[in-house]
């Protein structure tokens, strides 16, 4: 890169790395603080978090206090149970409907991403599936609008945020009178917003972006939907089991699990959901505000559909595109390079994600767009 391209920021960034990654992502420094600690010593026991065992009461009160937290940050009642599962969102995509749906029943799925239709597809091994609505004409720039359930569905399956395409139901209140049970892959934006959770029967996030480490998977259901299909379930299928057990059925991902405990710790002594989205919108509105006054860059999503976790934009020029990774990347600027199938560029601006870095991000995009607008 020759010197007449080089970009002098306005801000001084002291060697700070600004980690926009889709997941794994940036967690609070507080919680690598505090997951380093237990690591050599955990509770002052002289054991490590790694080596306790997960039916001692040490680690039964980790269990314990992280699912009371979610409920707690949900503003969940009774009836819903929290979970800590292996295996990830996509263990989910097949676990909810060998569940939920019987072979000869229907289940309604919304086709939003590839996240969404990898769901779709699993379902289909345990029963019917009715596609209400697909953005996959609009290439997925665009979320669907104006569908309709049939009131026999065994659930509705959403994906609230599409990490890939970088779209987000922005309002999901329409679902709530779907008539049918609501289920949603909230991987990506969950306990980033205030929506009402007690309206959804089942919930499941992979904690890798906004409440822990990867390795562990956060489901929250509603214990009424649970025991109606005919099926044999294996047991360690069976969410029922898993909420007899505490979710120690099996031993579960102890230091994942730590570190989600330590995570939402963190979000309630932000001030809670309510709190973090009001960050959550200040980023996102800097970062689409910037990106609406360079002509140099484009955004493919439609902008009521836009995400507040997970943006994504391109260039005209692939030259361009190319060196502005470069500079992104000598600028500590982590994970901005766009997925593989879309290309072109993508942040994500999770919980963890401070203001500054979203700052640095445009402070850049605006000294590049004057150099090569």
């Amino acid at each position: 890169m020759n010197d007449k391209k080089t970009i002098q920021l306005n801000v001084t960034q002291g060697g700070l790395v600004h980690n926009f990654n889709a997941g794994p992502s940036i967690l609070p420094k507080e919680v690598f603080e505090e997951a380093s600690k237990a690591v050599l010593d955990f509770d002052n026991t002289g054991l490590s978090i790694l080596e306790i065992g997960h039916r001692t009461q040490l680690f039964q009160a980790v269990m314990e206090e992280a699912r009371n937290l979610v409920k707690e940050l949900m503003q969940l009642g009774n009836d819903h149970e929290v979970l800590f599962l292996h295996g990830g969102a996509t263990t989910q995509f097949m676990q909810v409907p060998m569940n939920l749906l019987n072979e000869n029943e229907v289940a309604a799925y919304t086709d939003t991403g590839v996240w969404a239709s990898k769901a779709i597809k699993e379902a289909k091994l345990f029963g019917h599936v009715d596609v209400v609505c697909s953005g996959k004409e609009q290439k997925y720039r665009a979320l669907p609008k104006g569908f309709s359930v049939t009131p026999t569905s065994k659930y509705l399956h959403l994906t609230t945020n599409n990490t890939i395409y970088g779209t987000q139901w922005q309002d999901l209140s329409h679902f709530y009178n779907a008539g049918v049970p609501l289920v949603a892959d909230m991987s990506s934006d969950v306990l980033s917003r205030v929506i009402d959770f007690s309206r959804f029967d089942f919930i499941y996030a992979g904690a890798q972006k906004n409440i822990g480490a990867a390795g562990v998977n956060v489901v929250v259901v509603n214990k009424n939907i649970l025991g109606k299909v005919n099926r044999t379930i294996p047991t360690i299928m069976d969410y029922r089991n898993h909420i007899e057990a505490a979710s120690l059925l099996n031993t579960p991902p102890v230091f994942a699990v730590y570190v989600c405990l330590l995570t939402l710790r963190w979000l309630k002594n932000q001030g809670g959901v309510a709190a973090i989205e009001k960050v959550n919108n200040a980023k996102a509105k800097l970062f689409y505000e910037t990106l609406d006054t360079l002509p140099i860059f484009k955004g493919p999503v439609v902008k009521e559909d836009r995400s507040n976790m997970n943006a994504v934009f391109v260039m005209e020029n692939a030259v361009l595109e190319k060196e502005f990774l470069e500079i992104c990347k000598e600028e500590g600027m982590i994970g901005v390079k766009g997925h593989r199938v879309l290309g072109g560029f993508r942040i994500s601006m999770y919980n963890a994600l401070p203001l500054e870095s979203v700052r640095a991000l445009t402070d850049l995009m605006k000294e590049f767009a004057n150099k090569n607008g």
